[in-house]
Order: C-alpha cells, then sequence, then structure tokens
C-alpha cells in the first residue's frame, strides 16, 4: 500500500487538527490549517538541533520521523519525560520537550487529555465468561474471514433488525485501525494512543485497560480452546506500529511479553500476526517507502519479513525475509545520493496458515528502489517450522516505486516508476467442491488470481476493479465456500498524478474459487456529494457470515451484502453522531484496514481513518438485532 503513505511524507496534506480530541468530522476540517506552517513552530529548531540526526536515517533502529508524526502529543511527551527518550531528552526543559513533542504530533499537549472513560465494570459485568471462549476464527486464525452461523449467533434474517447497541468515542483520536475481537462476553481492541481496552460486550463497560508504547494497528488476537478446556493463563496477542509484538493477560490485561520483531527505523506491523501451534507469526512492512521523499535519504535499506515467535514467551524462533540478500549499493541518483537495493517487498498482510501442508503463506509488495527483483508483488510460501521459503509466484513484474514517484522529476524515484501493486490483502486457502484447494491472492492491480497451494503454479487470473495506486483490492477479501468477495476501492481521483482511461470500478464482487468466473458484481452506490476524502470504494477488509456480506466502504457506510445476488439487505452511516458510553459523541468517518468482527449474536467495528484522503473518525460501534422484530 505504498502510495498511501505520501500524505506522511507531505505533512500539510493530512496533518492531525489543531489540538483538540476529534469528536467530529467538522472538528477535524475546521482544525486543518491550525498547524498549516509547521516549521515556523518553537519545536521545529529544538527537533532539528536534537532529534533529527537519530530519526531521520541516522541511527538505524531510532523510529524514523514518519512514525514520530503518528504519535499523539502526550505519547512524544511521556517518552522524553519518564519512556525510553528520557535519557536523550534529560538536557532540555519540560517547556522544550513539550514543543517538540507538539511540533511532531501537529496537537497542542494541553488539549490531549483523554476524553472520559466509561464506567468501570461491576458485578456480572466485571466478569469473563470461561463458558463462551473465543473462536478460532478471522484474522490471526483464518485469512478466509468467514464466520459460522454457530459463532456469529445470528442468521441472515437477523441481519435486517440490526440497530446500534452502544458506541465509544476513541480519545484523542482521528482514525481507528485496530480490528476488534469478540469472546469471554468482551470485545478486546486496540486505539491510536496504544490503549487496549477490554468492554463488557453487553454494556460497554471498562473490564481492563492497558497502555502499549505506540499506536496499535493490527486486529487484536485471542486464544482459542474448546468449552470446558481453558488454559490457566489465556493470553491475547497484537503489534503496533513501532514493530513490537506484545501478549497480554486476556482476563486482567497484564502484560506477558513484548518483542521488538525488526530493528529498522521504518519497519511497523500493518498485518496481524497469526497463531498456531504455539507460535505467533508476525508480518513486518515499513513507511521506509516515503522517506525517499528527501533527496539525500539514500533509498532503501528495509526487506519485508516474517518473524515466528514463541507465542508463551515472545522469544524470536526464525525470521525469513522476502528479498533474501542485503541490499548493496547500485549505483547514485543525479544529484549524488546512494541508491540501495534490492529493498522493500513489504508484507502488508496477515499470514495464512496451511497446516497440513506445514505452509505459511504471504504477499509482498513493490521493491523501493532499483533493481526491481523477483520477489516483489508476488505470493509466497514459508516452511512453518523453519522459515524457509518453499515457493514464490511474482504476478506483476518490474515494479519499483517510492513516494519520491508522486513529487515530478524527483531524483529518487526508481526508474521503473511503479506501478506500485502490492499485495495488501491477506491470502486465502479455500477448498473446492470437487475437492483440493486452492490458494486466492487479491492485488492493488484489481487483478485476482488462484494459485496452487503446492507449487503456486498459476491457475486463473481474473481482472476484478481497474487497480491502481489507489485502486483494486486492499486489505482484506473473504471466502464463502468456493465463493470468494472481492472488495474493490479504485478512487476515482488517486492523487497520485495518473490519468487513467478505464473508468473505476468501485464495489464489491463475487467470483468462482475453482474457475476465476466472476458470478456477480454490485458497483458501489455514490452518496459522497462531493464531501471532501469521501469516496464510495471499499477500503478496508471485509467479512462474511453464510449469505451475508459485511462491508464498511470509505464513503463512512457500512453494508451487508446477499451472499448469492449481492443485494443489499441492511446499511448504516457510521458518519452520523452518537452519544458515546464514554459520555462524549462519536462519529466515524471511511474504514480502511480493519473490517467488521462478528460474533455472540453482535457486530462489532471500527470506523475512522484521518488519513491518505480518506474521512477521520473515532468511534467503536456494537450492533444486535433489535428484540421483537
Amino acid at each position: 500500500m505504498a502510495a498511501l503513505w505520501l500524505a506522511l511524507a507531505l505533512p500539510a496534506l493530512a496533518a492531525p487538527p489543531g489540538g483538540e480530541t476529534v469528536k467530529s468530522v467538522d472538528q477535524f476540517q475546521a482544525g486543518r490549517d491550525a498547524f498549516a506552517d509547521p516549521e515556523k513552530m518553537p519545536g521545529a529548531p529544538l527537533y532539528q538541533e536534537n532529534c533529527a540526526g537519530c530519526h531521520q536515517g541516522g541511527v538505524y533502529k531510532a523510529p524514523h520521523r514518519t512514525w514520530l508524526e503518528m504519535m499523539t502529543a502526550s505519547m512524544l511527551f511521556s517518552a522524553m519525560n519518564d519512556g525510553m527518550m528520557q535519557a536523550q531528552a534529560a538536557h532540555l526543559s519540560r517547556e522544550q520537550r513539550q514543543q517538540i513533542a507538539e511540533y511532531l504530533s501537529r496537537q497542542k499537549l494541553d488539549s490531549a487529555a483523554a476524553d472520559p472513560v466509561p464506567p468501570r465494570c461491576e458485578g456480572a459485568a466485571a466478569r469473563f465468561d470461561m463458558d463462551r471462549p473465543p473462536a478460532p476464527v478471522g484474522w490471526g486464525h483464518d485469512t478466509s474471514r468467514f464466520v459460522p452461523a454457530k459463532t456469529a449467533g445470528l442468521t441472515a434474517a437477523d441481519v435486517p433488525k440490526l440497530r446500534l447497541k452502544w458506541a465509544f468515542a476513541f480519545p484523542n483520536a482521528m482514525r481507528a485501525r485496530s480490528q476488534p475481537a469478540i469472546g469471554l462476553g468482551a470485545v478486546f481492541v486496540g486505539s491510536k494512543d496504544g490503549t487496549v481496552y477490554a468492554f463488557d460486550l453487553d454494556t460497554g463497560c471498562v473490564r481492563w485497560t492497558y497502555q502499549a508504547k505506540a499506536e496499535v494497528r493490527t486486529a487484536i488476537i485471542l486464544d482459542s480452546w474448546a468449552q470446558g478446556q481453558a488454559p490457566a493463563r489465556p493470553l491475547l496477542y497484537f503489534g503496533d506500529v513501532l514493530a513490537r509484538a506484545y501478549a497480554l493477560d486476556m482476563r486482567t490485561g497484564a502484560e506477558v511479553w513484548v518483542t521488538k520483531v525488526d530493528d529498522h527505523s521504518s519497519a511497523t506491523i500493518t498485518g496481524s500476526p497469526a497463531l498456531h501451534g504455539g507460535r505467533l507469526y508476525v508480518p513486518v512492512s515499513s513507511l521506509e517507502v516515503t522517506a525517499p521523499a528527501d533527496p539525500s535519504y539514500p533509498c532503501c535499506t528495509f526487506r519485508g519479513a516474517v518473524a515466528a515467535l514463541d507465542a508463551a514467551t515472545g522469544q524470536p524462533v526464525w525470521k525469513s525475509h522476502t528479498i533474501p540478500e542485503e541490499p548493496t549499493e547500485q549505483g547514485r541518483t543525479s544529484v549524488g545520493t546512494p541508491i540501495l537495493g534490492p529493498s522493500g517487498a513489504p508484507v502488508w498482510n496477515s499470514p495464512a496458515v496451511d497446516a497440513a501442508r506445514g505452509l505459511l503463506y504471504v504477499g509482498s509488495g513493490e521493491n523501493y528502489a532499483s533493481p526491481a527483483d523477483g520477489n516483489s508483488d508476488a505470493l509466497m510460501a514459508f516452511d512453518l517450522k523453519t522459515g524457509q521459503r518453499r515457493w514464490l509466484r511474482q504476478t506483476v513484474a518490474n515494479d519499483a516505486w517510492n513516494v519520491a514517484c508522486m513529487m515530478g522529476d524527483h531524483p529518487s524515484c526508481p526508474k521503473e516508476r511503479g506501478p506500485d501493486l502490492d499485495y495488501a490483502a491477506s491470502p486465502i486457502l479455500a477448498a473446492l467442491p470437487g475437492g483440493g484447494q486452492v490458494l486466492l491472492g487479491g492485488q492493488k492491480s484489481g487483478v485476482v488470481h488462484g494459485v496452487d497451494p503446492d507449487t503456486g503454479a498459476l491457475r486463473w487470473s481474473t481482472r476484478v476493479g481497474r487497480g491502481g495506486v489507489q485502486g483494486g483490492v486492499h486489505f482484506g477479501m473473504a471466502a464463502e465456500g468456493a465463493r470468494l468477495y472481492v472488495p474493490i476501492y479504485d478512487m476515482a481521483n488517486a492523487r497520485d498524478g495518473s490519468k487513467p482511461t478505464d473508468p473505476p470500478r468501485p464495489g464489491l464482487y463475487a467470483i468462482d474459487a475453482a474457475s476465476g468466473k466472476l458470478l456477480w458484481g454490485h458497483p458501489a452506490e455514490d452518496v459522497c456529494g462531493g464531501r471532501e476524502f469521501c469516496d464510495p470504494g471499499i477500503t478496508a477488509a471485509i467479512t462474511a457470515m453464510p449469505g451475508v456480506v459485511f462491508a464498511g466502504h470509505s464513503d463512512g457506510w457500512v453494508r451487508a451484502y446477499d451472499g448469492a445476488t449481492g443485494k443489499i439487505v441492511w446499511r448504516f452511516d457510521t458518519t452520523q453522531p452518537v452519544k458515546a458510553v464514554n459520555g462524549v459523541e462519536a462519529r466515524g468517518g471511511s474504514m480502511s484496514g480493519p473490517g467488521p468482527a462478528i460474533g455472540d449474536g453482535h457486530v462489532v467495528l471500527n470506523s475512522g481513518y484521518g488519513l491518505y484522503f480518506k474521512m477521520p473518525g473515532n468511534a467503536l460501534l456494537v450492533f444486535a438485532p433489535e428484540k421483537g422484530r
């Protein structure tokens, strides 16, 4: 998803609003210009003098400035006062630390206080029900994103009766990117400010909270067990944007372990880890793709990877890169900056586990610098036990791209100039009606591929969307048996300078997994009416249950589609303000990244994605069928 990071390279395009907690899209729009010229802020020279040497590529392990700009002022201030940067900031006054935090976050510290939290649970609402164990569905367990009827606790007839049960407004948030998980009568979810919450599913009261070291981007992954066989200490897992994986006690929120899975300054965890056989398989991506916006930055040194950790201890077991060899100098740009490659091929997606074959499947992104090699834009299979790569199938060749390619005749744009057609969606292993299986991969090209899971041999390819830098398949498809549901984003204006001749095809489509034949298509309805940052397509992951597919759109609406026909059977506008359980206004926006969670008779989703030309929001929304209807 490399192109989506342009807004970070050019902060004025997507900077957070000027200080106040984002309670509505209107407040976001009103505050857009509050930090229109951040280089005039007192924190700008302080940052350059005290921080830039390490955080702009000078120290390999230091988080790149890109990540610092995505954190809240309070998180940065805390890191300098009593966190990991305490020693480095010891010579600065409290006021200077505050100025640096406000400069990087574009947020006033004195207005970054958290909104009121929901009431703490008491009595029965505070107890975790061990007789309602989490089901092994969704990211972390099964990339098909299909929820069986028993787990869903809903039927297709229930879906039109869904009503909002309760909502939560994430504090100091303009985006909500951690997919919730349901289990033990609770909802578990992460947030922009790094807080992980355990809510009572029925009422929305809080059972516990935990403070991670950075934004939680991934889904929350829950241990699963058969009823009556609960482990002594059930755990949950997630990753943050600074490439740390975590394990917490599911019932108390107590930290069990934290492991940094990659030391690169731009490394992150975007795709949700996969849990299997006592191991946690963590995909590694990065934002180094934005760093070449600076012509003096030697691009690039990051290589995508998958790290296997012991799920009980967090200890590394193995780590395999998508590009086996270390990058070396390949030449110089026109301004004399070293070109380092091959590099890139990040893993944006959640790995798919194939226990029978002993394989782990992932998809890779583009190369960051020339030369483009055979590892980018590819489906790959790794040995579950050793991490050895078994096979690779590249579906788009010669794809080297970074943010410099969106900045005119920039010297750091690779000679290939894209086309930047990553695999962002997780591969899906689907069973076929006549026996056998097929591995399914959806790409930003708008093409879906079916490959042999044993060898990677290509069986079929079907074009579903127009595709492009901000087009095609983004964060997640879903499969119900041999019926594959494919969400297409296809922004009308990708804001990348491209001028495609084919019309966009945003919407939801279904294809036959055995043949690749298109079964039906439902073009997205356009309700945007010219609203800024509003697009009709589907960039978020989708979720299926028997006969129904739920899709959160970039226009702020969540829609449920009939699985057999594509007809819309339910819809809800998440951008409308609602009273949240923490006493303030919750209001959603564009949905991207996480998809709906379904379980115990509820549908739970996040809404709001105030980055990369999408509408901001701060809402966790919980739906259930209205009784008596």
